[in-house]
């Protein structure tokens, strides 16, 4: 099972990563129409900047998810055959509680609070990986193999 890693000793805080995640979940594929402040397509990782370094926040598929085991409605389940984590909105209660309990503040709320926004590996794309991960010049964003 493959997981995205991070070096942020590498991350220049471009934002081609995030640029990408809102791209890549949207009808048209044109990143020159992209609006980068569209409520209704927020990224689903986030740099953070703090004094001179830049902090990638991507969902690490962790292998006993705080976030599912906080969630009542089953919203979230650990998919032990792909390793990640699911998210089916039709079935989330919003309330919130996996934003509360992931230790990497990955999950959050949308705007308008409808659903919750997190990183979905891009697997309803053809794509053999994440759109974020092709999208990093320095490689600060990488996949990697690691044991079930």
């Amino acid at each position: 099972m493959k997981r995205i890693m991070i070096d942020a000793s590498l991350c220049t805080g471009c934002l081609n990563c995030t640029m990408e995640c809102m791209n890549s979940h949207r009808e048209s594929n044109v990143i020159y129409d992209l609006d980068a402040v569209d409520p209704e397509n927020p990224p689903r990782n986030m740099i953070y900047q703090r004094n001179s370094r830049y902090y990638p926040v991507f969902c690490r598929n962790c292998s006993e998810p705080d976030c599912v085991n906080a969630c009542m409605s089953g919203a979230l389940v650990k998919d032990m055959e792909t390793g990640l984590v699911l998210y089916d909105e039709t079935v989330c209660a919003k309330c919130f509680m996996c934003v509360m309990a992931c230790r990497y503040g990955h999950p959050r709320p949308a705007a308008g609070l409808k659903k919750v926004i997190r990183c979905d590996f891009c697997r309803d794309t053809q794509e053999k990986e994440p759109q974020c991960v092709k999208a990093c010049p320095v490689k600060a964003i990488y996949m990697q193999e690691v044991k079930k």
